[in-house]
């Protein structure tokens, strides 16, 4: 089987497509400044595009870790999640407390989706 892998960086690729599931890198907000919420929904965002670029949507997502530095910012992460979520396929999901290797990040997210 072909291994694709979208967005490759200098330590990580983006997402990488094998044996019809997406897996993607951990994501984090381009935007280090914003709150919780703001980087919550950059990240969804960079998650909608590398979705698409698989040729998958999030109504495919399987599975879902959201990493919090502070378990204080978990309102405001499930405002942007909300907003963003497909009620009618909602993924698994883990939600926990880790120091992330940026300290202005406030929000990190990994996940594998289906293929169409």
């Amino acid at each position: 089987m072909t291994i694709i892998r979208l967005d490759p960086e200098e330590r990580l690729t983006g997402a990488v497509i094998y044996n019809g599931l997406v897996h993607l890198a951990g994501q984090v907000a381009d935007d280090a400044s914003a709150d919780a919420e703001g980087q919550m929904a950059d990240i969804l965002r960079q998650v909608d595009t590398l979705l698409a670029k698989a040729g998958t949507d999030k109504s495919r997502l399987l599975s879902v870790q959201i990493f919090l530095a502070d378990m204080n910012d978990m309102a405001g992460m499930n405002r942007a999640w909300d907003a963003w979520l497909d009620r009618d396929n909602k993924p698994a999901r883990a939600t926990v407390e880790a120091k992330l290797a940026n300290p202005e990040w406030r929000v990190e997210l990994t996940g594998i989706a289906a293929l169409r």
